[in-house]
This record gives structure tokens, sequence and C-alpha cells, in this order.
């Protein structure tokens, strides 16, 4: 067995240790001590990473009371090691994990829905209840538990027998009847957990709701607390106040400088389309009346543009109306409309002579040349 520093004192960032075995495995060494400040992963939680002497602990896990340290080299087998955790890591996740505690006690006491899912990412945590909550809601939980957070209530963690546990009504996803480790902030929450905490509420310092989806007939809450909201709020603070400026907004009217912006862009879209509109009348009557086929060139047209000048070029030619857009270098995007002939049938051909692909209906086909303008003109000339 190992012995869990953790346990003793969640903010131990520095041991000493002796090693028991070191085991090579592919391109890393499997490490047991006697003792360790790394927590193993567990509940939802990653595994601590940090330093043995120079070697670096990458991944630490626990079977059968042995907790294993994968490292990048090799530990000698009776010799004394200092580990070092990765402190700000630990402590960060000590106040996620805290907040998520304060978090599931504040609901499950106003609601009664139960936790029965949990993990812990590197920029957020996610939690799962098995009741629906509403935003109204969320904001009251949310409010409640950074009223927790201020109020600085003591995070302490006992191991009760197994007579104490059957008269203590705490939360827990399985059954549990020895070894058990409860989490308790008194008055708020009484959990099994095997991972490390903070001494109190005060230092998780904030709890911020990021978002929340129905999930298996419940609800999934995305949440995160301490220097990871301080940093998550401040990067949406410095976004907004770009975006404030660029508005030329305040801070807190940038929704209503964005909507304003929405609006501008929907009345500039209909400007625009009317006077391609005209632009497109306007070449559809300069076209001179042929038996033969007709091709007009666009510049940087999008398909809508394309087909809308086409349709109106139409019956001015006998045969082939084609426009395209685009240049030589590139290609040209095409429709092509006929009256007359059946354009699906005739596909083929155009696409073989101009090297294009492309295809539709017998009236109307689209698609692209890797020719130049002028191998373009010529064939329809020949048509």
């Amino acid at each position: 067995m190992t012995e869990k520093l953790y346990y003793q004192n969640s903010k131990l960032y520095t041991f000493t240790a002796t090693v028991l075995s070191c085991e090579e495995k592919g391109d890393q060494y499997l490490c047991i001590l006697d003792k360790t400040a790394f927590f193993p992963e567990g509940g939802g939680q990653k595994a601590d990473t940090g330093t043995l002497d120079e070697v670096n602990v990458l991944d630490v896990q626990e079977k059968n009371g042995v907790i294993t340290h994968m490292t990048d080299k090799p530990l000698t087998v009776g010799a004394s090691v200092h580990g070092a955790l990765n402190e700000e890591q630990r402590f960060r996740r000590m106040q996620n994990h805290t907040g998520e505690h304060v978090f599931s006690g504040v609901v499950h006491a106003a609601y009664g829905y139960t936790n029965v899912g949990f993990h812990m990412a590197e920029d957020c945590m996610t939690v799962d209840f098995d009741g629906v909550l509403n935003a109204d809601q969320l904001k009251e939980i949310e409010d409640e538990c950074n009223r927790v957070i201020t109020n600085n209530v003591a995070v302490n963690c006992i191991f009760p027998t197994s007579e104490e546990l059957e008269s203590l009504d705490y939360r827990s996803k399985l059954e549990l009847t020895q070894d058990v480790r409860l989490v308790n902030i008194e008055g708020i929450d009484l959990c099994a957990c095997c991972a490390p905490h903070v001494e109190s509420t005060g230092e998780v310092g904030l709890l911020k709701v990021l978002d929340c989806m129905p999930h298996r007939g419940g609800t999934r809450i995305t949440l995160i607390c301490g220097l990871d909201a301080f940093e998550h709020l401040r990067t949406h603070y410095n976004c907004n106040r770009k975006v404030s400026a660029l508005l030329s907004a305040r801070a807190v009217e940038t929704p209503l400088g964005v909507e304003k912006l929405q609006e501008d862009i929907v009345s500039l879209k209909r400007e625009i389309t009317a006077l391609q509109t005209k632009i497109n009348r306007l070449l559809a009557d300069g076209l001179e009346q042929t038996d033969g086929c007709a091709v007009i060139f666009m510049e940087d047209a999008k398909t809508d543009e394309m087909r809308s000048l086409c349709n109106l070029c139409l019956p001015k030619c006998g045969q082939m109306m084609c426009v395209c857009s685009g240049n030589d270098e590139n290609g040209y995007a095409y429709i092509i409309g006929s009256q007359t002939v059946n354009l699906r049938e005739k596909s083929k051909e155009i696409n073989t002579a101009l090297n294009g692909r492309g295809g539709g209906q017998p009236t109307m086909i689209q698609g692209s040349f890797k020719a130049t303008k002028e191998e373009i003109i010529t064939f329809f000339n020949q048509q």
C-alpha cells in the first residue's frame, strides 16, 4: 500500500519518498513509491503531474491501493527521491473540484437532484444532474454558490467508521461500505470523494456557470471556478472590449451594437441585390439578338447573380446563353441556359471541349471550366 500524503495535507506540493519498484513499459517507466503526494486519476479528476528528482511524472494511477507513477526516465530502486508537484495545476483543480461540490450541494438542497456524472477537463467542468434546470434557476444557484464561497465555509475530509457511515446522509454515486472518505462542507454538502480539496470555500474564489443543455432526461452543466474562472472572464472581457471599440459602443451595449450592425448588413445586402439586378437588366438589354450562342463574363459574381443574368438573356439567344465568372489563371465558374438545346445531353461535349466539370437540367447546367476566356468564346461562337 502506498501512503497517501495528499490525504494528510492537500497543499503538500513537495515530499521525499523511497522507490519500491521501477519497471519499463514501452517508452515509459512504472514507478511505485512508499509514499506520495501525487493524486492518481479518479473521481472525475485527472492525475497530478510534476517531477521525481529530475524525472518527469506523466501520469499517476491507483489499483488495489498501490499508486503507480508513469515517468519518462527510470528511477533507482531503493533510492530516496524528491517529489515536486505542478503546484498551480493541483491548486486550480482543487478550486474547481471543491466548487463542483458546492454547486452539487446547492442543487441537491434546492431541488433534490443528484449529481450523476462529473468530468473535469483542462478548461472547464461538466456536471450531469438527473433533473431539469432552467436559466432562472441556474442564476439563483450560481448566486448562492458564490455566497457560500464568500462565507469561507470550512472544507473537512473525514473517514467515518462503518457504524458512523450508516447514520450519515451523504451523496455518492456508488454503494460504499468501507474506507469511505467524505468531503464535508458544513451545511452545504457531504459527499464521498477521493480527490484533494482546498481548505475552505473562500479559496475557490469564484464560480461561473458557462452553459447548460438537456442530457439524458436531466441537465448537463458546464462551469468553471477559481483562477480558471478569472482567466476565462478576463479573456472574454478583453474580447468584448475590442468589439466595443470596433462598434464605438459602450462595453455593456455591444449586443445592441451587433444587432445594429446586422441590420445594416441586411440593408446593404438588399441594396446590392437591387443594384445587381439593375446591372443584369442593363447587360441583358445591351445584348444583341442572335440565332446562335452568347457569352457574358462577370467579375467575382455569385451563382445566384450569374443565374439571374442568364435567365434575363435567354430570350435573346437562339441556342445557348453562357455566363462565366473567374479568370484565366484560376478558371471560370459557368451557368449555361437554353430554350432550344437539351443541355443535359450537351454538357458532356461542352465540358470535354473546355476542360470542364458540371451538369444539371435540360434547360440549365452549371459547373466550372479550366479554359481561357478566348477558348470559351471561340467554342460558343462555333456552335
